[in-house]
């Protein structure tokens, strides 16, 4: 089986480790305890060999004795050395001997790193290292989750196998919700798909020739980002890995946060968060090799300024924590030193591409990963089976799989509910599936989950109720904020009582979980961000079944005194605000929000979404809205959740038309909806087949239902969008499309009115390394020459584009300039220009000779309706003559001017035999121009097939 199903099992199951009911015998071996001291009849057996340190060590899982010569395993199991054959010591990767204790492959490992293993340091800084060493050891070596104790977790060895990292991101759709995104990444896969081992983070690629000093890796919440650091930490500090590196510092945002507004040196935060670091002075630091991880940007609460923050470069300078992090990440303080940073998507962009030398990201499971961990789960294949079956029915099921946790999530529910013959009721969306996970896990003892009575939290004591509507509102609230964690006085302005023995046994064991770090205070987060968001949405929806004016305003963002405010207005409401955002952070809390109207949903939930009246016609005028919902300002990806917002609601009209709709042969007969548009474009980027040609004009829809289909560009191979009426709005969809469709070779944006700052989005898209466009057209989109530098430094960096059309557009000389630079780069290799009444005179003529000189592999190049006049033609004839132009076309259509420079032109006829087609037309050549001209006809070395001069 995959590795990466047994780690993510164990991941789950570890945070269900607390809760009595869910616990397993995998949890109940005792690790080894490296806290206490040893007694004294031993002391002698169990000293180690680096800096003296004791340690009492549990029972060898063979000889049933103290431990002598602690040997790891990689899966988790502890003997004395001298109870495992030679083979264990000379183990590797591709044999790995059988664990004696569980029977798995697995690889020894030793218990403390031995002298020769680490980078030569002096011997009072040794002892120091060494430490912490044991120290770090003893913080990753076990992963607790939920709200089990310190030390009662699973070895992170045991469950951990390599995560799949890449290098480089998933360039999709930032302007959606980060589950969304899962969608693109599941079917896309980047064409520079290298993969990096957790341990080889800052090793250069076979073939790279860099110093990789600062890496940056990336995934959604709840992928394994947190695991990766962990095992590289572990590995170093039990020297398996990375022995050249003298000292390993793990930071998480979470635990910085804590100190946020106090003042530091860099030697002081090394002190503060690692004790053992207490002897380290600067100078001994200055002589150490040190990686810095700092980990979960995104619940960073920090303002990281890299512009105008002051520049700190000594180690005993005070400052505050932000100034010494950016200070850090810029290399003015221990340039010398790595630094590891992990972040989900949205937060990564805080750092300049500037200062990061590697981007990777941290995948989720694959689609036979997913049936891989189901079918593990349990031994009753059938069960398993029918899990995997109801998964693959349900588009949203299925792309949320890719996130471990929500495997357990599925895997918790579904298992209880064919267990106990609920088989015709299996949720089919995200709210269903949210609705019954909380219900289960907030069952007491006297509660019990049972599909005999029609039990739901309606039975559940008003104090239960309360901390889950109290965890509603700290959930809403901090994700208003985009925050993922919580402090003490966080939960207290929501009402909750730190102590309340509800917080942490039955009630939220599961959802909630809390972490001890920096001097003993807490710091709480739900399971994964879906929770917080689903939680979020039940709150809301209660504060509006009771009416509460105050926080709905907020939702709202706007006055809120109507007492009698329908359900539909409500959410009309709350979904306009939502499609606001750039991000869509709110899309999965308003996916939630409309799920939450449907009885079915709310006869779960019971009492803790107060009276609610689910009547048909109020339902009904609900989804009207969505259908009907203006989004002529809203980016056409952001749409798109208006139909996964119908899928909540169980309404499937949409969908079954679309259906219909690809299935039939008289397509151009029928006429599409808006919301039509958003499930077509959702659908044909989804689909396993690639489009050919996406023609927005062959489908009979409305301007706003076109641009609704622009998703659609991210799976074809051709798009023709001209003359739809397209924004810059669209533009960020189209980047996304260049970014991570490989297939697209042709784009005609031509008639739209894109303007500068459209297009300087879509150039980002142009200069990905995933886009391989060969064709682009911008005829008449309401450039001007600012548009040229961005242009200019896309045909610096994309090889792949051959022909350009900016005809029509206000370009100038100064911009045609800008853009002459870029086809001047070796990298460039455009064959077909196209300028055309782009408002240029002679003064661009010698920059665009100059290309002309430079550039073997220009072909065609169409300078109509400009005045470049008499001088400006015979720049360019120069341009024309030299031996490296390769020009076979050359379009001069009505550019004022007259015979006179003919003779510059019948020159390059006789010196270039590429030519083959010249027009001349709509020019005061008269009969002088047009003898001088044959002179360079008559040239054996002319090569000219078409001539147009009338």
């Amino acid at each position: 089986m995959s590795d990466w199903v047994e780690e993510e099992e164990g991941r789950a199951e570890s945070a269900v480790s607390s809760c009595p009911s869910m616990k397993s015998d995998r949890f109940k071996e005792k690790p080894p305890d490296f806290s206490a001291e040893p007694g004294p009849s031993d002391t002698k057996d169990r000293k180690r060999s680096r800096g003296d340190v004791k340690e009492q060590l549990s029972c060898c899982a063979l000889c049933q004795e103290v431990l002598r010569d602690p040997v790891s395993t990689s899966c988790g199991h502890w003997f004395c050395r001298r109870c495992i054959t030679s083979d264990w010591d000379q183990s590797s990767s591709s044999a790995d001997p059988a664990c004696p204790q569980c029977g798995k492959r697995s690889r020894a490992r030793p218990g403390l790193p031995t002298p020769s293993q680490t980078s030569p340091v002096d011997g009072g800084l040794q002892e120091v290292l060494d430490k912490h060493k044991i120290s770090l050891r003893r913080r990753c070596e076990f992963v607790t989750e939920g709200t089990a104790a310190a030390g009662t977790g699973t070895p992170l060895n045991r469950i951990y196998t390599e995560l799949y990292i890449t290098e480089g991101r998933s360039e999709g759709v930032n302007t959606q919700h980060e589950v969304w995104q899962l969608e693109t990444t599941s079917k896309t896969k980047t064409l520079h798909d290298s993969p990096v081992k957790c341990q080889d983070i800052f090793k250069p690629l076979p073939g790279q020739d860099t110093h990789i000093r600062v890496v940056v890796t990336q995934g959604v919440a709840g992928i394994g980002k947190t695991f990766s650091v962990q095992k590289f930490t572990l590995d170093w500090a039990e020297g398996l890995e990375n022995q050249h590196v003298s000292l390993v510092v793990l930071l998480s945002f979470r635990e910085l946060n804590l100190i946020k507004d106090e003042r530091y040196s860099l030697l002081q935060l090394l002190r503060v968060f690692h004790p053992t670091l207490q002897m380290v002075t600067a100078e001994k630091l200055a002589v150490c090799k040190v990686v810095f991880i700092f980990d979960g940007l995104d619940e960073s609460r920090f303002l990281l300024d890299f512009q105008n923050n002051e520049v700190v470069s000594d180690v005993t300078q005070t400052s505050s924590v932000d100034v010494l992090l950016t200070n850090l990440i810029k290399g003015n303080l221990l340039p010398s030193a790595l630094l590891w940073i992990t972040s989900r998507p949205a937060a990564a962009n805080q750092i300049p591409p500037t200062c990061v030398d590697r981007v990777t990201e941290v995948r989720g499971f694959t689609d036979l990963q997913k049936e891989e961990y189901f079918r593990r789960r349990s031994s009753d294949e059938e069960l398993s089976s029918r899990i995997i079956s109801h998964i693959k029915a349900s588009r949203s099921l299925h792309i949320m799989c890719q996130i471990p946790v929500f495997c357990w999530i599925t895997a918790t529910v579904l298992e209880h509910m064919l267990t106990t013959d609920q088989r015709e009721d299996l949720p089919k969306s995200l709210t269903e599936m949210y609705s019954h996970f909380l219900l289960v896990q907030t069952q007491r003892k006297k509660h019990k989950y049972d599909e005999r009575h029609d039990r739901s939290l309606q039975e559940l004591r008003q104090t239960d109720r309360e901390v889950l509507l109290k965890l509603g509102r700290l959930a809403f609230e901090h994700l208003e904020k985009g925050n993922l964690m919580f402090y003490q006085e966080d939960l207290e302005e929501c009402g909750l009582d730190v102590t309340e023995a509800s917080v942490y046994s039955g009630v939220c064991t599961e959802i909630f979980k809390t972490e001890c770090v920096l001097f003993q205070r807490k710091v709480y987060c739900f399971v994964h961000l879906s929770i917080q968001e689903f939680l979020a949405a039940v709150y809301i929806f209660h504060c509006y079944t009771n009416r509460n004016t105050e926080v709905l305003a907020r939702v709202m963002r706007s006055e809120c005194d109507d007492k009698k405010l329908s359900l539909d207005i409500f959410l009309e409401r709350v979904m306009s605000e939502a499609l606001r955002s750039k991000n869509g952070h709110l899309d999965l809390f308003v996916c939630f929000l409309h799920g939450l109207t449907l009885e079915s949903n709310q006869r779960l939930l019971g009492g803790l979404l107060g009276q609610t009246e689910s009547r048909p016609e109020d339902i009904q005028r609900v989804i009207y809205n969505l259908k009907e919902m203006n989004t002529e300002y809203i980016s056409p990806d952001r749409s798109i959740n208006i139909f996964h917002c119908l899928m909540e609601m169980n309404d499937l009209s949409v969908h079954q038309d679309i259906q219909e709709f690809l299935m039939s042969e008289k397509r151009s007969e029928k006429e599409l909806s808006e919301i039509h548009c958003s499930a077509l474009a959702y659908m044909l980027q989804m689909s396993e087949e690639v489009l050919d040609v996406l023609d927005l004009k062959a489908y009979r829809t409305s301007e706003e239902g076109r641009r609704r289909l622009i998703p659609a560009v991210r799976n074809c191979r051709k798009a023709r969008l001209r003359y739809c009426s397209l924004t810059e709005s669209s533009c960020a969809s189209l980047a996304s499309a260049l970014k991570s469709n490989p297939h697209l070779t042709e784009l005609d944006l031509s008639g739209n009115r894109l303007q500068d700052s459209g297009v300087k989005l879509l150039f980002a898209g142009l200069k990905s390394p995933n886009c391989r466009l060969e064709t682009l057209r911008l005829s008449d989109c309401w450039l001007s020459e600012s548009s040229c530098a961005s242009l200019a430094s896309a045909l610096k960096s994309n090889p792949h584009l051959t022909e350009l059309d900016l005809s029509e557009n206000q370009l100038r000389d100064s911009g045609v300039k800008l853009l002459s630079a870029g086809l001047e780069s070796p990298n460039c290799r455009l064959e077909t220009l196209r300028l055309s009444d782009c408002w240029l005179s002679k003064s661009c003529c010698a920059s665009l000779a100059s290309a002309l000189k430079s550039n073997p592999h220009l072909t065609e190049l169409d300078l109509s309706e400009n005045q470049l006049q008499d001088s400006g033609v015979k720049l360019l004839s120069a341009g024309l003559e030299s031996p490296n132009c390769r020009l076979e076309t050359l379009r001069l259509r009505s550019c004022g001017f007259s015979g006179s420079c003919c003779a510059s032109l019948a020159s390059a006829l006789k010196s270039n035999p590429h030519l083959t087609e010249l027009d001349l037309s709509e020019n005061l050549l008269e009969d002088s121009g047009v003898k001088l001209l044959s002179a360079g006809l008559e040239s054996p070395n002319c090569r000219l097939e078409t001539l147009r001069y009338d």
